[in-house]
């Protein structure tokens, strides 16, 4: 074998590895990508089951119900976006800030009941503080504008009506 044949043979050796080992992290990135769905999405096409997802919206008043289950707090309430809600349950100690009416994040599956089991709830930590997803949602769905100034009370979110001729 020639010199160049060599250093050819060696050239596509690595060119094989690094397009592996790309295609592989490539790969791997895919299955752990975590996506951002509002209650309205969901309604309009419910992600695959099993699939890890983060659901944010607000927590619509008198729909949170605290209880303990095997000596482990437990929370069931609904989330919407104003258009949509879904059922949402947790198993933990929900956070300082969390709260009727207020903006909240949570990382979990959709159970074959369509009721969505969280495994991690986040929520919002000031009056003004609303998270990106949450925001960008209520301007997709229509319920706020921010050219027209703030976003409506967090209180009357669940309340809300799609504007009309949008």
């Amino acid at each position: 074998m020639t010199r160049k044949r060599r250093r050819l043979w060696i050239l596509l050796a690595c060119g094989l590895g690094l397009g592996s080992a790309a295609g592989l992290s490539l790969a791997a990135f895919r299955d752990n990508l975590v996506f951002f769905l509002a209650p309205s999405e969901i309604a309009a096409k419910a992600p695959a089951p099993g699939r890890t997802f983060r659901l944010g919206g607000l927590v619509e008043k008198g729909s949170l119900v605290q209880d303990t289950a095997g000596g482990e707090p437990v929370a069931r309430f609904r989330v919407t976006d104003g258009g949509s809600s879904i059922a949402v349950s947790y198993k933990g100690i929900l956070p300082d800030l969390f709260r009727e009416g207020q903006g909240m994040v949570a990382l979990g599956t959709m159970q074959p009941d369509g009721s969505f089991r969280a495994q991690e709830v986040l929520a919002k930590h000031d009056e003004t503080y609303m998270p990106k997803d949450v925001a960008d949602a209520l301007k997709k769905s229509g319920h706020w504008n921010p050219a027209e100034g703030k976003p409506p009370p967090a209180a009357t979110w669940n309340t809300l009506a799609p504007r009309q001729g949008g």
